[in-house]
């Protein structure tokens, strides 16, 4: 039977606070690590492909304390990865491996732990990177599975200690009290997929557009992880744009989903982002003021936190709509802040587009990048320039709906501006 490497890391898009980077950890389990540890001849397993009924906690404790080996990438200080780690450290003196993105930098004092990088590129990662760092990890995964040298801090500095192992007489956990219930617990794990495996599904479906398949299967792997805040906004994101049963409904359904990751207090951007969409929308059905100051509060947040261009964009927008239902000097207040804001958004445009490698898989980030240039033009008053972001974006658009939304989006933003408060000034 082959060796078992358990994978420690976050999963999904995840934002590192400390240099404002989204990192797709994803694409660093599929291309470089679990690529590694298979080349090496190790079977490999992240906590989203356990399958399992009940809570992931102890299949998660039993992979920790028996598997051959542990890869745990902190790349954005990810909390729950440290924590694990540390469980690792304390239960095993040996055969784990430590790796982080180049720009890594730890909440917790660990500068006397090995910690292999490597560069993150963001939502992307370089070919000749990814070869780089794969080969150098598969070298330590062979060398170090082969040896009994502690690498554990806590069995390095307190000796003589002696490892902790589960008596014979008991066996894994919960193994007497399934038999007991005829074998209900041990049965189901067979039949319930692995997470990974119904996320590639969700991902299908919002590609086709198919929401509410998307939403169906989100609720399901929620009742599987139901503390894990990617899978929480992302079904408030396909619950919202289901449209059903009507969208005000939709609106309400996703903004409760939202509200279990506690958004006014969250430092999350994409929390907040959303957040800020389901109010954004819920005001233009429903003109209600606390639903437009909810949406500016989240994306105004969101933007300060992470300096990103969506989040950006879209708190300037807000602004001009603010503008047309303030009194006069708050009107020009919002506006003004408005126009400031697009020139910093331009910069940061500017700046994202130039680290971005023209590939298919950026092509959609891409439009919505140049696609923001273009709403940043048309708010500053450059109709020329806005029109030639507009056609660049368009012919990169991977997504006919794309350019709709966009057009859709400068439609509004126009009419805003059309009855600017500044006119009134030289009168």
């Amino acid at each position: 039977m082959p060796k078992k490497c358990f994978v420690v890391m976050g999963f999904g898009e995840k934002t590192d606070y400390k240099t404002s980077r989204v990192l797709d950890l994803d694409k660093t389990y599929r291309h470089i690590i679990k690529k590694a540890v298979m080349d090496a001849g190790l079977d490999c397993i992240r906590a989203d492909e356990i399958p399992h009924s009940g809570t992931i906690d102890v299949p998660m404790y039993e992979l920790l304390l028996d598997a051959d080996l542990v890869v745990a990438d902190l790349s954005t200080s990810n909390l729950n990865a440290v924590y694990e780690l540390g469980i690792r450290h304390a239960l095993k003196p040996n055969t784990t491996i430590v790796i982080a993105e180049s720009q890594f930098t730890s909440p917790f004092d660990v500068n006397h732990i090995l910690i292999r990088t490597y560069r993150h590129d963001g939502k992307a990662l370089d070919i000749d990177e990814v070869e780089r760092f794969r080969a150098e990890l598969q070298k330590a995964i062979q060398a170090i599975v082969s040896r009994d040298q502690i690498d554990s801090p806590v069995y390095t500095f307190l000796k003589p200690l002696t490892p902790p192992s589960r008596g014979a007489v008991e066996g894994p956990a919960g193994a007497g009290t399934s038999a007991a219930r005829g074998g209900q617990d041990a049965a189901a794990p067979a039949a319930n997929p692995a997470l990974a495996t119904l996320m590639e599904q969700v991902h299908k479906a919002k590609a086709s557009g198919d929401f509410p398949t998307a939403k169906g299967l989100l609720q399901a792997i929620r009742v599987m992880a139901p503390n894990d805040s990617y899978v929480v906004q992302q079904l408030a994101l396909v619950t919202y744009k289901s449209k059903q049963p009507d969208e005000a409904s939709a609106l309400a359904e996703a903004r409760g989903i939202l509200e279990t990751l506690d958004p006014l207090h969250s430092n999350n951007a994409e929390t907040l982002g959303l957040w800020g969409a389901v109010h954004k929308r819920l005001f233009e059905i429903t003109h209600d003021r606390a639903q437009l100051d909810a949406a500016i509060f989240a994306y105004e947040k969101g933007y300060r936190l992470l300096a990103d261009y969506y989040n950006g964009i879209n708190w300037a927008f807000l602004l001009n709509v603010r503008a047309s239902v303030s009194e006069p000097a708050d009107a020009i207040a919002d506006f003004v802040l408005a126009r400031r804001t697009r020139a910093d958004v331009v910069d940061i445009c500017k700046r994202r587009l130039e680290s971005l490698k023209d590939t298919e898989e950026n092509r959609a980030e891409r439009y919505w990048i140049l696609a923001t240039m273009a709403e940043a033009a048309v708010g500053l008053g450059d109709e020329a320039l806005a029109a030639q972001h507009l056609a660049v974006a368009t012919a990169a658009a991977p997504e006919a709906w794309m350019p709709k939304s966009t057009n859709d989006q400068l439609a509004k933003l126009r009419k805003y501006l059309a009855d600017s408060p500044l006119k009134h000034l030289s009168t």
